[in-house]
């Protein structure tokens, strides 16, 4: 059963030479190249059904960038280059509130055994490394599932199995 016609894309020449240039370069990011391709596609008239088979993605990729690239038409190049309009949206969520050297001083802790740091423990629990995070005021809080976690994800695997 076929359905409507997709929304067309005109492209000036301020945009068609920027996008070609993105599918030529050899520094351009693998993802970045193909939604380039994917609106030259749809300039030239092929259907989604077509640029979906031609580029080997799916049905929803080509609507998704269709769609954004209709969208961000209406703002001028000025304000947003044929690149940033090509890139991914950010995405939802809270940022990041532990830093990268954080995680290497928790690993480093975990690493160590509880008896260094005067626990009377032998094996470290997610309450305990918590508390001895926030002790060393590594950060200032954490809950011990995620604690636990961080250790779960970092290279640690070992001993996180024994904090679960």
């Amino acid at each position: 059963m076929r359905g409507p016609p997709p929304p067309t894309i005109t492209l000036s020449e301020a945009e068609r030479h920027p996008l070609e240039q993105l599918v030529r370069g050899h520094r351009t990011p693998q993802q970045v190249a193909l939604r380039a391709r994917v609106i030259l596609a749809a300039a030239q008239g092929a259907n989604n059904s077509q640029i979906a088979r031609q580029e080997g993605v799916t049905l929803d990729t080509v609507r998704l960038w269709r769609t954004r690239w209709l969208g961000c038409q209406a703002v001028s190049l000025d304000d947003l280059s044929v690149a940033e309009r090509l890139t991914e949206a950010p995405r939802p969520g809270k940022p990041v509130r532990i830093t990268d050297q954080q995680v290497c001083q928790i690993v480093a802790l975990a690493c160590e055994t509880p008896a260094q740091t005067g626990r009377p423990i032998s094996q470290w629990t997610a309450r305990e490394i918590a508390a001895e995070i926030t002790q060393r005021q590594i950060v200032d809080r954490i809950a011990p599932r995620h604690a636990a976690r961080r250790l779960n994800k970092g290279r640690c695997s070992r001993l996180a199995g024994a904090i679960g």
